[in-house]
């Protein structure tokens, strides 16, 4: 059965020029003879690529739309926070509006060269492990209390107890992964919720950190995109990249980058979410080869011995 959500609104070329047209031009005088290309209609939005440096970011469903805002209000500020390190972010160069018949903000933000991490072995992400974690100990920096708001992301593991579970029985049920790793993997959440919660201010969290969300060119890391869940809270949630990202040599530089910033709780509880996060995408990616095989991947990662 398709997880993918239908698409709410109609997104087509004329729609985009039409926006473009009447927003955009101060800041992209040829963005009407610019070429324009559909390049992923994910669950939330879609991405028209702009010519060769820009693209288009459009929410298909309701429910995405108050992400792009959160974008619009947030990225720059974690544009700023990350510059130090050779990781790019798409902080957007125009915060469009609704119009036109369309219902939503919507923002034109850096086309990055690259391909998505999913396609990269785990093996060739090693080398910018580091980087990554140097991003993140440049963005993880207390957030002010206006910050958006995510029920989902950062927050006590207690608190994803319930629907976490309800995913890891679904699993064992449908025998949609290896009994052994979903028994190694219950034990784990289980540690995770049990240990002591962030005790911290609320930091910055990306809140969707996975190698989906990773652009990799020419064997380095160019750019950390799609801040829609970005929230503050505990960044033991972003840690669990550690784990949906890399292999045993990887993950090793990835915390030993930030080993000096985390103590041991932070780690079981990234380790915890995750598991959540694998059984999230083995339960909810029938229609999506390459998040169901991370889901496989990063939960034997998890659970290896």
């Amino acid at each position: 059965m398709p997880d993918k959500p239908a698409a709410e609104v109609a997104i087509d070329e004329p729609l985009i020029r039409g926006l473009l047209a009447e927003q955009a031009s101060d800041v992209i005088p040829d963005a009407q003879t610019r070429p324009l290309s559909l390049a992923e209609a994910g669950w939330d939005c879609e991405m028209w690529r702009l010519g060769d440096d820009l693209a288009v970011r459009m929410p298909r469903r309701a429910v995405a739309a108050k992400l792009v805002v959160h974008e619009h209000e947030v990225v720059p500020t974690l544009a700023r926070l990350i510059a130090p390190s050779v990781v790019g972010v798409p902080a957007p160069l125009v915060r469009g509006l609704p119009s036109g018949g369309y219902p939503w903000h919507w923002s034109v933000v850096p086309w990055f060269d690259g391909a998505s991490a999913l396609s990269v072995r785990r093996a060739e992400r090693t080398p910018w492990a580091a980087d990554l974690a140097r991003a993140l100990r440049l963005m993880h920096v207390e957030a002010p209390a206006e910050h958006p708001v995510n029920p989902f992301r950062g927050v006590p593991l207690a608190d994803r107890d319930e629907a976490v579970e309800a995913r890891l029985a679904s699993l064992r049920a449908r025998r949609a992964a290896p009994e052994d790793q979903l028994d190694a993997g219950h034990e784990l959440w289980r540690a995770a919720v049990a240990a002591p919660v962030h005790s911290g201010r609320p930091v910055w969290v990306h809140g969707d950190l996975h190698p989906g969300n990773l652009v990799a060119d020419a064997g380095r890391l160019a750019a950390i995109i799609d801040f829609g869940d970005v929230t503050a809270g505990d960044p033991a949630y972003d840690l669990a990249v550690a784990w949906l990202a890399f292999d045993a040599a990887g993950r090793e530089r990835f915390i030993a980058m930030l080993a000096d910033r985390h103590d041991a709780d932070a780690w079981t509880r990234a380790r915890g979410w995750a598991v959540a996060v694998a059984a999230m995408l083995l339960d909810h990616s029938d229609d999506n080869p390459e998040y169901a095989a991370l889901g496989a991947e990063a939960l034997a990662e998890v659970t290896a011995r």
